[in-house]
């Protein structure tokens, strides 16, 4: 017979000092429902890692965090402020949401027209912060993602590995309070992969809040303080790495794991 599958207790451990709360989040597109009831936190100087299946609602959820998109229903909290509740927006900034909420997609999303060092001043002019301050930042995070050499080089000159790190640079340059993470290797060789990997290592280091969807499970086994599974548009089964990953408590998990190699 057929193991039904069943989900595990989805509300997570409720955390003071959580950066991100999310609460019986859905979401519909064209009357399908990528996203079913939610709910997960992200303690501050915690790393998240959600895994599953293409199509199974990740980036929908990371998207619904900085109001990419916007939940039909349940309640997003930043930094402890309520930005969405029962199906309607109360952020009343976006933009100062968005310096909260730092973002770090799977196509980089650089400008073709500005060099390395510009994208990563643009966000920080916008937000009113001084030129000659933003330019000293740039290069100053460039540096820490080791691109410092190509700040006057323009995207298509530059590497996929190194526009990643370029985005990851211009992502932290208005000092966000957590970073979000849409499969940022899933478009990169493996030597790139490398290089972006070890950037994220560092920033969870330097205790980094972050959360992340990636298809790179060893890198969610060592770095993630929580791994969330998700199939469906629901949170199926999550824990300590050491738990979902090598010892799956649902079948599903088990199944998606298997497909990896990485479980029985």
């Amino acid at each position: 017979m057929t193991e039904p599958v069943t989900t595990t207790k989805t509300t997570a451990p409720v955390t003071p000092e959580a950066v991100v709360r999310i609460d019986g989040l859905s979401k519909s597109f064209d009357g399908r429902l990528v996203l079913d009831d939610v709910r997960l936190e992200v303690g501050r100087g915690r790393i998240v890692s959600v895994i599953g299946q293409s199509g199974g609602g990740k980036t929908t959820l990371m998207r619904c965090v900085n109001l990419l998109e916007r939940p039909d229903k349940g309640t997003v909290e930043v930094a402890g402020e309520v930005v969405h509740e029962g199906g309607r927006t109360v952020c009343r900034d976006l933009a100062r949401l968005r310096r909260t909420v730092g973002m770090v997609f799977q196509r980089f999303h650089l400008f073709p027209h500005l060099t390395a060092v510009e994208n990563v001043v643009l966000a920080q002019r916008k937000a009113g912060i001084p030129e000659q301050e933003a330019l000293e930042r740039a290069v100053a995070l460039l540096r820490r993602v080791k691109v410092a050499h190509r700040a006057l080089a323009h995207p298509d000159q530059l590497s996929g590995g190194e526009q990643q790190r370029v985005a990851i640079a211009r992502a932290l340059a208005l000092k966000p309070e957590v970073l979000l993470f849409d499969e940022p290797t899933s478009s990169l060789d493996p030597e790139a992969t490398r290089e972006v990997l070890s950037v994220m290592r560092e920033l969870a280091a330097d205790g980094m809040t972050m959360l992340l969807v990636t298809h790179e499970l060893p890198f969610a086994r060592e770095v993630a303080d929580h791994v969330v599974f998700v199939d469906g548009g629901r949170i199926v089964e999550e824990g300590r790495p050491e738990d979902v990953l090598d010892s799956p408590a649902q079948a599903r998990t088990r199944e998606f794991l298997a497909s990896y190699g990485t479980a029985s």
